[in-house]
């Protein structure tokens, strides 16, 4: 009897102290809250026009065919019955066994979702009510395929939204543990929660991983190297060779602006550089600026000027070559691209052959991004960046992290402020949340005239005032397209490649997705990928009659460039007299928080 009041009188201690950490944080909260800025309505959601429209449509097809609208109401009634009368059953007679369901999700596993008369019924009618509004977005006849895309993507997003798993009152995962730890799992999550609100000034941006695991320079981005050449946009880093000899023609990696050049030098085990390096490359990457407001005049231009065609000059210099190869990723693929059509315009071959990481240059499709990419959403970024100067990180990654809303926002954000988890110490998704800024003017030249306008395929975006067009790429290309990739879709990446003027065309489709596609080094043997030598099929096609080889592409893409790459000479120390070594790497540009 004494144990358990001794317990009872702990217990009650424990709950008080965290009434009272409760009220500091509520303070805390309502603090940061109120010096939220307001975000442009435009860039929370479409504009009426889709919800007009698709009602529209809607009350035709009932006009039309009322039968079929009123079978699958009758049926969904039927089933929400017989969900009550399995719950009634379960509580009066104690019996569980009618309870449970066929559809498999990994959002409920807790044994409660199929043993609890309560918990199941949440399920079973959410799950319903999901399968019925999905197909009903769906089977919607009358709206332009655009506009049903964007439709059954913004229905989707409402039914992850309303997952019950995303609520406390119906998540017996958090309910059991705040019971477990006298509500100090509530109280812990509570403090995440303000945390991340009080990081991102009341922007409510879900960690997904723990920011205190990693400093790039020390346990990320570690490859020896120097910084050789620094400008307004970009610091060039060459890295330390670790042969006696390297190939004679030198590397050169055209990162993506949106995020920060490390993807490829997380750690030694997984970093492409240091691979790279080991095998006698003279590697140099662009580590790009994080724009503030100070940059909201900088364009394409700029970015292909001072940057790409900088920084080939600059290589040129310090190897004492007249070309170098190149590697695009993502955006700096599409840039890297527009280069190489201007420079075969302006007749200059200092790019031997080039290579693509999932790269489009052809938006006709647009992919999962067809969403943002209309008006309604573009029109609010061009007003949201005419009064800041820029396109701030956070709101490409709030739109990144919605392509995969449950794996990237609600389930981080269930472990996070209703179960008081620290975020796993992840390097990768660590990287995912340190994002760069757009100047504005780039982000409006990028989103109107080669996402919307696809300036690039009609050969109407110009640079330096010249009209650049994907058949004006002549040089040997290879690319890797990745199989499950969301913001860069392979079909429409090999689309592009297809349509480059190039004689020697070489495409791979790596296994997974944007980043772990790419991020395959040999020895992990994590994923395999597709080859097929013809490019004239159409992707279905080509796909069908790949061959599928197991293990990293990696050696299978050094192969080819070392084709490209020239003979061996002596290894070259970093840097030149014209352009001696600035700092170590991996330099200050990338420390930049945004």
């Amino acid at each position: 009897m004494v144990d358990k009041k001794n317990s009872l009188v702990e217990t009650s201690d424990v709950l008080k102290q965290n009434l009272q950490k409760l009220d500091v944080l509520t303070k805390r909260f309502v603090t940061v809250v109120q010096k939220k800025k307001s975000l442009n309505p435009g860039l929370q959601g479409p504009g009426q026009d889709l919800t007009i429209t698709a009602s529209a449509a809607y009350w035709q097809n009932m006009t039309k065919n009322p039968y079929k609208i009123l079978e699958h109401q009758v049926e969904f009634w039927g089933k929400t019955l017989q969900n009550m009368v399995d719950a009634q059953h379960a509580f009066l007679a104690g019996d569980t066994s009618t309870l449970g369901s066929k559809q498999k999700d990994a959002r409920f596993e807790n044994p409660l979702w199929n043993t609890n008369p309560y918990f199941n019924f949440v399920k079973n009618q959410y799950l319903q009510s999901s399968d019925l509004i999905k197909s009903t977005a769906r089977n919607i006849d009358g709206l332009p395929e655009r506009e049903k895309k964007r439709l059954i993507y913004f229905t989707d997003q409402i039914v992850e939204m309303m997952a019950p798993t995303n609520f406390l009152g119906t998540n017996p995962d958090a309910l059991e543990l705040a019971l477990d730890t006298n509500g100090q799992s509530l109280i812990d999550g509570l403090e995440n929660l303000i945390a991340d609100l009080e990081a991102n000034d009341g922007e409510l941006i879900v960690r997904l991983a723990d920011d205190k695991a990693f400093e790039v320079g020390k346990n990320l981005g570690t490859q020896a190297g120097k910084v050789v050449y620094r400008n307004n946009l970009l610091e060039l880093i060459q890295y330390s060779p670790k042969t006696e000899n390297v190939f004679e023609i030198p590397l050169v990696i055209f990162p993506p602006w949106i995020n920060k050049f490390y993807i490829l030098d997380l750690k030694k085990q997984n970093s492409l550089i240091s691979w790279l390096v080991s095998k006698g490359y003279t590697v140099f990457v662009v580590s790009w600026v994080n724009p503030d407001e100070s940059y909201s005049e900088i364009g394409m231009d700029d970015y292909i000027t001072d940057g790409y065609l900088q920084v080939i000059q600059v290589v040129k210099s310090i190897t004492a070559r007249q070309q170098i190869n190149a590697i695009g990723y993502c955006i700096g693929g599409t840039a890297l691209g527009l280069t190489l059509a201007y420079l075969n315009k302006t007749q200059d071959s200092s790019v031997r052959a080039a290579t693509f990481f999932t790269t489009l240059t052809d938006f006709a499709q647009q992919g999962e991004f067809s969403p943002f990419l209309q008006n309604d959403f573009i029109d609010a970024i061009e007003e949201e960046v005419s009064k800041s100067g820029i396109l701030k990180s956070f709101i490409m990654a709030r739109t990144f992290s919605f392509l995969r809303s449950t794996d990237l926002i609600y389930s981080p954000a269930i472990k996070s402020y209703m179960m008081g988890q620290t975020p796993p110490a992840f390097d990768l998704l660590y990287w995912n949340g340190d994002g760069s800024n757009l100047p504005g003017k780039m982000a409006i030249e990028y989103l109107r005239g080669l996402c919307q306008k696809n300036g690039f395929y009609s050969g109407e975006f110009e640079v330096n005032r010249t009209p650049v067009a994907l058949d004006n790429i002549c040089i040997p290309i290879f690319a890797i397209g990745c199989e499950t990739d969301h913001i860069a879709a392979w079909k429409d990446s090999y689309r592009g490649i297809q349509l480059m003027g190039s004689k020697e065309k070489k495409f791979i489709l790596a296994e997974s997705g944007h980043i772990a596609g790419i991020i395959n080094p040999p020895d992990k043997n994590k994923y395999g990928y597709y080859l097929n030598q013809d490019l004239t099929l159409n992707s279905e096609s080509w796909r069908k009659k790949a061959s599928y080889l197991s293990g990293s592409w990696w050696p299978e893409w050094e192969k080819w460039v070392k084709f490209y790459s020239g003979s061996q000479v002596e290894a070259r120390k970093e840097g030149s007299k014209s352009y001696p070594p600035l700092s170590d790497a991996p330099g200050s540009y990338v420390l930049k928080k945004s």
